[in-house]
């Protein structure tokens, strides 16, 4: 009844820079965050309590950590960290700083040593194998992710949605050893079948056609599930209820229990969504907003705790944290320094804090309705472990908690679905989870200038497959097209708009995007000039070279649904 879901995702930064944007995010996020968690998940196991977590990984973060680069470049990361942390100890000592700080630094050269060590003994240097044998022991789940976390919603042809769904399933099966069963669509950004058009300047897609719904690229690749917003589900339109027969009855004739859940469409039910224009139907789970605001708010939750370790105050020399919260309101200067075991027993507290709310709220709701509720809790995997290092702690001891509960258990989202079996069918609106539940945080004037290019890509990409069908495409053209796909799949990254809107790394947003964009347009031109010449240039070939060691993501993915469309 408790599906917790972590959405596990970075954006391709092998090769495009180390600190402060670039390369030190993945390994951050793999020593503060994955490492952490698959070490609790793994000790948990052993103790005989089932964590039941449901991860998500994106395909582009799977390639990142199955990269055979990867696996230096972190060793080399902790190393480094750990010098940074003895250098600030000789530092503080020579500045007569108070002991605790120089505690502190103790704390970090021991921690990431501890953590490469870690990496290489536990995990073989391999993230990767290390989840997918906790699937494979029934421990956890995983779902896929849109290919590089595109935004559905506004992607401008049907082709593109579909390409990262083919490309997800594909990378996921590889990976994992089996085909993926849900879908975390990228910034829970859904959209319906309609007539769609773009009010920008995009000549190609200014003019009404109607699109697919997202549930039917999901049904069309063999996918389940997602995850939605309460805002979006509680704004959802009632279509009815259809049986294991398929069949379908109205709302207006839907009577009883089913009657209800489509009234209130509330976020402890399972739902399926479908079209009032197709009966293409996936189930989805809905986020429920103020248990989890509980523990992902930094300000009115657990993680603004006075003794949690200070996301945010660095050591000018090292960039590392020395510092707890004190106040979330507070200035830098005015941070007191960090004690672990404060911190260690703060998440303890909370965690049985936060399962006395999860017990409490399945009686009331079992009370009143007679049937158990499901209470899904979608996060950012980044946020146990990076944004609150202690976040790893708590959420052990939370399952720890529910194992020991009478009333709770976790289940995975898979796991939750086939339990209920939901009959319910509602029409989803356009969403996400962002500001507003609508696309504002990606599309707005400071990102418009973005989507004009993209735009401008997806079409000049269409003309090209249909002017040179991948049934005629020799191996070169192939080779071309692999490079085409890869780098238009790389700008389509919703991460860049994020960032330019949240001036969060706004400069390396922006030339990431205008080198994914450069780069698509000279494969193309390469492509055509190959097309009629049935020649690559010496200089060609060298730039194909430079990169697909840079980037050269999906190859085998490529490869194979190159195969099927050529068929």
């Amino acid at each position: 009844m408790i599906t917790f879901v972590l959405h596990t995702h970075l954006p391709y930064v092998l090769h495009h820079g180390h600190w402060p944007h670039g390369s030190d995010w993945l390994c951050e996020a793999v020593a503060e965050c994955y490492i952490p968690l698959l070490q609790m998940c793994r000790r948990l196991a052993k103790e005989g309590i089932r964590p039941g977590i449901t991860f998500d990984i994106s395909p582009v973060l799977c390639e990142q950590l199955a990269h055979r680069d990867f696996p230096v470049l972190f060793t080399e990361y902790c190393r480094d960290h750990a010098a940074l942390a003895a250098a600030d100890k000789e530092q503080f000592i020579a500045d007569d700083a108070d002991q605790s700080i120089i505690d502190q630094a103790d704390y970090w050269i021991t921690w990431y040593e501890r953590v490469a060590k870690a990496y290489i003994d536990e995990f073989a240097c391999d993230i990767i194998a290390a989840f997918r044998e906790l699937q494979q022991q029934d421990a956890i789940e995983i779902m896929t992710c849109g290919a590089t976390h595109g935004f559905f919603s506004l992607l401008a042809e049907d082709a593109s949605i579909d390409l990262q769904v083919d490309l997800a399933v594909r990378s996921y099966t590889r990976h994992f050893g089996q085909p993926p069963r849900g879908i975390w669509l990228p910034e829970c950004a859904y959209r319906p079948s309609y007539a769609w058009r773009t009010y920008l300047p995009v000549y190609a897609y200014s003019r009404e056609r109607h699109r697919m719904g997202i549930e039917q690229f999901l049904v069309r690749h063999g996918l389940g599930y997602f995850i939605t917003d309460e805002g979006a589900c509680r704004t959802a339109e009632p279509i009815g209820t259809r049986g294991i027969d398929g069949n379908r009855t109205p709302y207006h004739e839907t009577y009883g229990d089913c009657r209800h859940q489509l009234d209130v469409r509330s976020p402890y039910n399972i739902y399926n969504v479908s079209g009032v224009d197709h009966h293409d139907r996936v189930s989805v789970l809905t986020r429920h907003t103020n248990i989890a605001m509980q523990v992902w708010s930094g300000q009115t939750g657990y993680p603004g705790d006075p003794d949690y370790l200070d996301f945010h105050k660095k050591y000018h020399n090292s960039a590392l944290r020395y510092w707890r919260v004190t106040d979330v309101k507070a200035d830098m200067q005015y941070k007191q320094p960090y004690v672990p075991s404060w911190a260690e027993s703060r998440a303890e507290i909370h965690a049985r804090h936060f399962v006395d709310i999860l017990e409490a709220t399945v009686k009331s709701r079992f009370a009143q309705s007679g049937t158990e509720p499901t209470i899904c809790l979608p996060f950012d995997t980044e946020l146990f472990g990076h944004w609150w290092f202690e976040g790893p702690l708590f959420l052990e001891q939370v399952l720890r908690g529910i194992h020991a509960s009478t009333v709770l258990r976790t289940r995975t989202a898979s796991e939750q679905i086939d339990h209920v079996q939901p009959m319910c069918e509602i029409a989803l609106p356009e969403s996400s989870w962002g500001k507003d539940g609508n696309d504002s945080v990606w599309m707005n004037d400071e990102t418009k200038w973005t989507w004009e290019a993209e735009y401008s890509l997806e079409r000049r990409v269409q003309l090209l497959r249909e002017k040179h069908p991948v049934r005629i495409w020799d191996d070169a053209m192939k080779r071309i097209g692999r490079n085409i796909l890869g780098e238009l799949l790389l700008a389509q990254a919703s991460d860049w708009q994020f960032l330019i809107t949240n001036w969060t790394a706004r400069d390396y947003a922006e030339m990431r995007f205008h080198n994914h964009v450069h780069d698509t347009r000279r494969c193309c031109e390469i492509f055509e000039r190959y097309a009629v010449s049935r020649e690559l240039t010496d200089d060609d070939m060298q730039y194909l070279d430079d990169l697909e060691q840079r980037d050269g993501l999906f190859t085998e993915e490529l490869n194979l649904y190159f195969a099927d469309h050529a068929a």
